[in-house]
This record gives C-alpha cells, sequence and structure tokens, in this order.
C-alpha cells in the first residue's frame, strides 16, 4: 500500500501512519503528502514539510527506508502534474494487477490521488482507494474533501475505481478525548511521546481553540487492511465499484493502536 495524508496538519494522520507501519501485515511501499488548507496559513511548502515529518517519524521508529514523496502545494486543476507523489502512485501501481491492486490509504486531500489518475489513467484498474473523507449525508464543510474539492469530482468521476470511503460521521466514531491523548501517548514509550508533541505543537488557526475532543480518524481505514477482520458495516455508494463504511469497531482500532506502541517500546 502507499498512505497518503496531508502530514503536517491534524497529528492523527501520522498517529495513522506509525500505526499501519507497526502492523506487520500492512505491507507499505510508499509515504506521499499533500498541501495543508489555506486556513493554516499559507499553503506553499506544506507538503514538503508533511514529507519531513513522515520521514522523522520513519527515523524514529528505527524503520527501514521507504520511498517518501510531495506533492504540489495547489489544487487539483485537470491538467497532467507530474508531481513526486503521483509518480510514487503511478510506479507503484505498475507493479499490481488488477487482481492483486495497490491499495492507497488517503486521509487527507485526494490531490496526490487526482494528479496520479490524471497523470497514467490506466492505473486505475490497479487500484483500490481507501479514502477517509466526505459526509454520509447534507452537503457541509468536510475538511478532506473540500481543501481539494476539483481533486475529489476528478476522482469520483472514475467509474472503474475500487474505493472504501469512510465518511465524517463514521470517521468521528474514533473519537477519544485530548486528555486521554496527553495520558496514553507519552505512556506508550518515546514514540507516543514524540506523537503527542505534534499535538502540542500544531499551528492552528487564529481564533480556533483545541476541543476537548479530537477523533483518530485517519486509522479508520486500518478496519480493512491490519485488522481486516474488525466488525465493519458498508452500503453502496455512489460509485459501481464503492462502498461507504457506515460503522466500525472504534475500541479494537484504538485499543490496537496503543498496544502496539507499547510493544515496540518493549
Amino acid at each position: 500500500m502507499v498512505v497518503d495524508n496531508d502530514w503536517g496538519g491534524d497529528p492523527d494522520g501520522l498517529v495513522a501512519l506509525a500505526h499501519h507501519l507497526l502492523s506487520p501485515s500492512d505491507d507499505v511501499v510508499g509515504v506521499t503528502s499533500s498541501f495543508l488548507n489555506p486556513m493554516f496559513g499559507p499553503s506553499e511548502g506544506t507538503a514538503e514539510r508533511g514529507r519531513e515529518l513522515a520521514a522523522e517519524l520513519l527515523t524514529r521508529m528505527a524503520h527501514a527506508p521507504l520511498p517518501l514523496a510531495a506533492g504540489a502545494d495547489t489544487g487539483f486543476d485537470g491538467s497532467p502534474r507530474e508531481t513526486a507523489a503521483a509518480r510514487l502512485i503511478v510506479d507503484a501501481a505498475a507493479q499490481a494487477t488488477p487482481d492483486a491492486k495497490l491499495t492507497v490509504v488517503c486521509g487527507g486531500p485526494l490531490t496526490n490521488v487526482a494528479d496520479a489518475l490524471r497523470l497514467a489513467p490506466d492505473v486505475v484498474e490497479r487500484t483500490r482507494l481507501l479514502w477517509v473523507g466526505g459526509l454520509l449525508e447534507g452537503d457541509g464543510f468536510e475538511y478532506n474533501r473540500d481543501t481539494d474539492a476539483g481533486a475529489a469530482t476528478f476522482v469520483f468521476a472514475q467509474p472503474e475505481l475500487e474505493v472504501i470511503r469512510f465518511p465524517a460521521e463514521t470517521y468521528r466514531l474514533l473519537a477519544i478525548s485530548v486528555a486521554e491523548l496527553e495520558e496514553r501517548l507519552p505512556s506508550s514509550g518515546e514514540l507516543g511521546g514524540w506523537l503527542w508533541e505534534r499535538y502540542e505543537q500544531l499551528p492552528l488557526p487564529e481564533g480556533v481553540a483545541i476541543d476537548p475532543v479530537w477523533p483518530l480518524g485517519d486509522s479508520a481505514p486500518l478496519a480493512f487492511t491490519a485488522l481486516r477482520h474488525a466488525r465493519t458495516r458498508t452500503v453502496p455508494g455512489s460509485l459501481p465499484h464503492e462502498l461507504v463504511c457506515v460503522d466500525l469497531d472504534e475500541r479494537l482500532i484504538i485499543e490496537d493502536l496503543f498496544a502496539r506502541l507499547r510493544l515496540a517500546a518493549r
């Protein structure tokens, strides 16, 4: 799998990446980084900053080197863009087959996925997308979709793409209190402590306060990868090959995370 996210934003992305990397059955072959919503300030350089944070996570885990690539700092505009992130996804998909697809786990805007599909349209037949984003009902704001609405529109116009989507109503089931994060992450070893520091140092927009509940939403896809026998419930989506996850075992995902952090620390 390739794991894609805006690593410089909400730290639950880095928490999810650590969880994937600590899970023996998740074969991560690359990590790609997307840009941050302008609500956090100028977007220039934020995709590269995310790549650097992912690289630091790998170093702190003493993980074997992996290909890491940043995407564009602007949204998808419909033109072919040869970004490093898009090229990484395309090259990884080229090693897959329609019967053994590359899984792209995306917990942020779909910029890099859209760029990859635009650059090499044929990879859609060899790619399965697990995306954290959108809403189950209504048309309100949802960060991952609306940070790059053009990318989301393009990706979901691909009728052959196999998708499992985790809308906001589902990823918010992975709720955990900030107090619990503060207590449990640092007590789960050095890696957990570093992940908690990412929460403490997150540059929030002016006037935005920390909510006492902070979902580990980007960990939702682990119910279909590392924890593939977890309890889930899906309904058909809008695409011919799309499933929308409407329920999952949040306790299993959260407790598996902390258990793996503690085991790694030992």
